[in-house]
């Protein structure tokens, strides 16, 4: 029996990152980085994908208050902030995070302050659903190692 638990878990691990995959969420640098998780270290990825989610709230925690502030005409800083979003989205794979921080790069580079906004909104949309189905994979991915008997250290 314990084995089915085990197996159903894997095929629900697979259809939620199949369906993120679909819907370009995630793209092939995800899976890399998950070729860099073994027996020596089994929460490689969610240490990464955690860390990115650390930095990632800084980074869009100034954007905001950079953009909230009435007298700011800095848009290199935005620029700036931006390049580090898109870089880190890229080294995990957040697909869709790193595309719509275009727009907002966009909007930065012609000074455009509703623009900027905008983006933000968009940008923080998309990383909310990203950080949400992580959670959901990472909370599939205990519940499969418990069934597996394996006791997971996070």
């Amino acid at each position: 029996m314990l084995g089915l638990g085990v197996d159903r878990l894997q095929a629900d691990i697979n259809r939620l990152l199949t369906s993120l995959f679909h819907q370009g969420v995630l793209d092939e640098q995800f899976l890399q980085l998950q070729q860099l998780q073994d027996d020596t270290s089994p929460t490689f990825v969610y240490d990464v994908i955690n860390i990115y989610f650390d930095e990632s709230e800084k980074l869009l925690r100034n954007l905001r208050l950079l953009l909230m502030d009435r007298e700011f005409s800095d848009y290199k800083k935005i620029g700036l902030h931006l390049n580090q979003l898109v870089g880190s989205s890229s080294s995990i794979g957040a697909r869709r995070v790193r595309n719509v921080c275009a727009a907002f790069r966009s909007a930065s580079e012609l000074n455009n302050r509703p623009g900027c906004l905008r983006g933000l909104e968009v940008v923080e949309h998309e990383y909310h659903y990203l950080k949400n189905m992580m959670h959901e994979l990472f909370q599939l991915e205990q519940q499969r190692l418990l069934a597996a008997g394996v006791r997971y250290p996070v």
